[in-house]
């Protein structure tokens, strides 16, 4: 075969390889969708009288997240830092679960909650085991707001833990699609609630 014949050839197997490397490229960028605002496009300025949506568990949660958390010296372990990752996953209808592998000034340890969602009611419940020794119940409302910022505010039931009772409270500020933060404090014994510092999830 000649050169004349060859390059036309060489030319129409180089166009094919460059549109299929193009169409790949779309497909990929498809099928990663950036994470979006739970927040509709409403196309014109929110008024005070717009319905907050209701929050999508599904959307937000649901995935695998990072996160790092300063704690203080306390009955629940010593002062450092706990890193590690939470999974959410599905259980079906109103159900999630979650669990965490993290490791901190103690050591590792796990934890795993069974989640419920009232999406109508705006209300979650859980109930979390602690490989640490502990487990509680906990209740929450959410609330949001037109700029598509949620908030829940989870508190426990008392629980013992190593000869104390305690009660958590968790303030989960979901800032963005793919972070939020959680304010955690600790009353001991009845007491008065305690900062046990403030940590960031972000999805991965």
């Amino acid at each position: 075969m000649n050169a004349a014949m060859t390059s036309p050839l060489r030319l129409a197997f180089v166009l094919a390889a460059v549109a299929a490397s193009g169409a790949s490229a779309q497909r990929g960028t498809e099928s990663a969708q950036p994470p979006k605002s739970q927040m509709p496009t409403l196309g014109r300025p929110t008024k005070p009288t717009d319905e907050t949506p209701l929050f999508n568990f599904d959307d937000y949660f649901n995935g695998k997240w990072t996160f790092s958390w300063d704690v203080p010296d306390g009955v629940l372990g010593s002062e450092g830092t706990i890193t590690g990752t939470t999974v959410y996953r599905p259980l079906g209808g109103k159900f999630y679960e979650a669990t965490t592998d993290a490791t901190g000034p103690d050591g590792a340890f796990k934890s795993s909650e069974l989640i419920a969602y009232q999406r109508e009611n705006r209300a979650l419940s859980r109930y979390v085991t602690d490989s640490r020794g502990f487990s509680y119940f906990e209740t929450a409302t959410i609330g949001g707001d037109l700029g598509g910022y949620f908030t829940i505010l989870w508190e426990s039931a008392p629980f013992t833990y190593k000869a104390k009772t305690l009660r958590l409270k968790h303030a989960m500020r979901l800032l963005s699609p793919v972070n939020y933060r959680v304010a955690t404090t600790v009353s001991t014994g009845g007491g008065p609630f305690a900062n046990y510092g403030n940590p960031w999830w972000k999805k991965e």
